[in-house]
């Protein structure tokens, strides 16, 4: 049984070739923190620890699934605390995790982008209890203006569509 520990699997998908940091837990089984989808690994490594300690994210449970150039994926358990009155997923956190979601695909790229405009349609009611996927992409990074999209998904049912817009306060600092 491996010791717990962590380390990174070095995989090639064909066209590039993935790093997936893990963490072998104390049963032995794995637990795959999040996936490198070909960024710089010390920028990665960066993003990953200061996403760690974010506390609205920690407050939410988003957790980074992968990040590649100009994209980034999260997921998030939903939960009862989670939910409106009616016993739905609150449309606060698919508008909170496709931020997420695009604002890191901005930071994927190296540089630090601050919410000004975001507008989020609400396609599909989410129970608590699911997992809600987002896929955040950027669509044009200007020198002053970035301009993302993101999709949020539930049990492969597209559930949320956002739109932002960033603007772009410099490089982010990991060197």
């Amino acid at each position: 049984m491996p010791s717990p520990g962590a380390g990174i699997l070095l995989l090639n998908t064909g066209t590039r070739a993935c790093a997936i940091i893990y963490l072998i837990k104390r049963n032995g089984g794995v637990k795959v923190a999040a996936v490198n989808g070909g960024i710089d690994q010390r920028l990665f490594d960066y993003l990953l620890h200061s996403l760690g300690k974010t506390p609205y994210y920690h407050l939410l449970g988003l957790k980074l699934v992968r990040l590649s150039p100009g994209q980034s994926e999260f997921e998030v358990l939903t939960e009862e605390k989670h939910c409106n009155p009616l016993g739905l997923l609150h449309g606060g956190l698919i508008m909170s995790i496709a931020d997420a979601a695009m604002g890191n695909a901005i930071r994927s790229l190296g540089i630090t982008g601050v919410t000004v405009d975001i507008s989020v349609a609400m396609i599909a009611a989410v129970p608590h209890g699911s997992v809600l996927q987002a896929i955040g992409k950027v669509r044009k990074a200007g020198k002053t203006v970035i301009f993302t999209d993101a999709e949020v998904w539930c049990e492969n049912r597209l559930v949320g569509q956002a739109k932002g817009t960033f603007v772009n306060h410099g490089p982010v600092e990991y060197k």
